[in-house]
């Protein structure tokens, strides 16, 4: 039966295993609640599965949930762009120190960080570093060691870019943005994670967990719950490897805000500017060892940020939409955790077939951003309406800047 609280909906079953969703007021499709009750049937799941209000289906596992297991963990649960995340700086600008035109800023910081994917991501791959820069070499000597030893036992993994792609934006929902808070601030914010290194990572041990299923006789409901037992090589060297991924993750990031930062400076664009504030860098497609409820676990953060206490996130909206810098409460129910976003409303083949160009260009005028058809699917009506989302999760995280972008540059 399903009934509500002050603050979230529980979804239980007959043997009274709850889901708990912060989801009052915004979409919640039915094939993410089928993926979800998959979900909380495993025999390891700890206490109960947290639902964020920019849940979603997702590929292998629900986007938007927060799982956290004790014994197991679930590979697809984190999926292939493993550590993806956020990060952003306050920088010493005033909005009315930005040009008339924003053009030049936006090219200025599309020269600075390849984005997008061509020639099949071959030699030519217009998102790839084809000499990367020093700086960029020697942050991949801090991971080449753990990336040795991921490949010598799982070769395969590294049959792919790594060092070419650190420091790259990648294509889909990736973004580099310059953002305007309540206080006419200057922002530079921007969305990414592991890239391919990542994707090769994620696919691999989703791949192991599902043969090992079929070793060990282990019928799920759903494939994609595949997973790796704790104290099994398999498991031991997927949490080596995901953590490997975060760092990597991390590290692109800094990477490409310390490029943008560099190329707004060098622009003739701008006049000159420091970083005010902190960056704020955090995952939200993870795992971490987290203690829960009397218990040490696993948690597993799909299209979720952690929120402790007095932990600083980033909560984006969509390319015309606000977004938020926000600060934890710590809600235990919830595991401590807020969402990653807006979320999906609809796919993105269903996104290019309903949206026109002009649609997308009323959506983002004033926003400094391709407006071509390569970018419909990411339109923000494609997105669940952010305010709503943020009232969902009220007790979760309390906004403390809110930022408007007014360049947004996309692979």
């Amino acid at each position: 039966m399903d009934r509500m609280n002050a603050n979230y909906e529980v979804m239980s079953d007959e043997a009274g295993r709850p889901i708990k969703t912060w989801t009052v007021g915004v979409p919640f499709e039915d094939e993410a609640k089928k993926q979800l009750r998959n979900l909380r049937g495993l025999p390891f799941i700890h206490k109960w599965v947290a639902v964020m209000p920019d849940v979603h289906r997702g590929y292998g596992a629900t986007v938007g949930s927060v799982v956290p297991t004790v014994g197991a963990v679930v590979p697809a649960a984190v999926g292939v762009d493993i550590g993806c995340g956020m990060i952003a700086v306050r920088t010493t600008l005033r909005a009315e120190q930005l040009p008339d035109s924003l053009r030049g800023v936006r090219s200025a910081i599309e020269a600075a960080v390849p984005h997008g994917r061509t020639d099949n991501g071959g030699r030519n791959d217009r998102g790839a570093w084809k000499d990367s820069p020093a700086t960029h070499t020697s942050a991949w000597a801090r991971l080449a060691e753990g990336y040795a030893r991921i490949v010598e036992k799982h070769p395969r993994i590294g049959r792919g870019p790594e060092l070419a792609h650190l420091g790259t934006l990648g294509t889909g929902n990736h973004f580099i943005e310059l953002c305007v808070d309540e206080s006419d601030g200057v922002w530079l914010m921007l969305h990414s994670g592991s890239r391919g290194v990542g994707n090769r990572i994620g696919s691999h041990f989703i791949e192991l967990a599902k043969q090992d299923m079929e070793r060990f006789f282990i019928h799920l409901p759903d494939a994609d719950l595949a997973y790796l037992p704790e104290g099994t090589e398999h498991f031991e060297d997927y949490v080596f490897a995901v953590s490997w991924a975060q760092d990597f993750a991390a590290m692109n990031r800094e990477l490409m805000l310390h490029s943008a930062v560099q190329a707004l400076k060098a622009s003739g664009e701008l006049p000159a500017f420091e970083l005010s504030e902190s960056a704020v860098n955090c995952h939200h497609n993870y795992i971490s060892r987290e203690h829960h409820f009397g218990k040490n676990c696993f948690v597993t953060r799909k299209g979720a940020v952690r929120a402790r206490e007095g932990d600083m996130g980033i909560i984006p909206g969509s390319m015309g939409a606000r977004s938020y810098i926000v600060r934890g409460k710590g809600n235990a129910d919830a595991f401590h955790s807020c969402s990653h976003g807006a979320g999906r409303v609809m796919s993105r083949e269903a996104a290019k077939k309903r949206f026109t160009l002009e649609d997308h260009a009323k959506a983002t005028a004033g926003v400094e951003c391709r407006k071509d058809v390569d970018v419909i699917d990411e339109t923000p009506a494609a997105y669940k309406p952010i305010d709503a989302v943020m009232a969902a999760q009220a007790d979760l995280v309390e906004v403390v800047h809110t930022l408007k972008q007014v360049v947004c540059v996309k692979g």
